[in-house]
């Protein structure tokens, strides 16, 4: 069976006017905000906010045996990316490249 997809899609039933359409949409002038953020629940950070009452638990781990620290970048790398630079000093590809 095939599908003329070009045949428009409304039945008589279906249409309606655009004036009824308007009036279901709510009016952006109206002045009612939504200020309920779903991504942000807790609220706007504003920069330079203070946050010193804020607490971060954060788990540090040392230096597994197969990482290095770059000396350029600061990064700790895998030792599969450790080139030993010019002057002496252990660095990541990315950073000799």
């Amino acid at each position: 069976m095939a599908t003329d997809y070009d045949a428009p899609r409304k039945s008589e039933d279906e249409s309606e006017s655009i004036e009824a359409l308007k009036e279901r949409v709510p009016d952006k002038a109206s002045g009612s905000v939504d200020v309920e953020d779903a991504d942000n629940p807790s609220g706007f950070e504003l920069p330079g906010a203070d946050l010193s009452d804020l607490e971060l638990d954060v788990v540090v781990l040392p230096a597994q045996q197969d990482e290095f620290t770059c000396m350029d970048c600061f990064l700790v790398k895998h030792r599969s990316q450790a080139v030993l630079s010019a002057d002496g000093h252990l660095s990541c590809r990315e950073c000799e490249a």
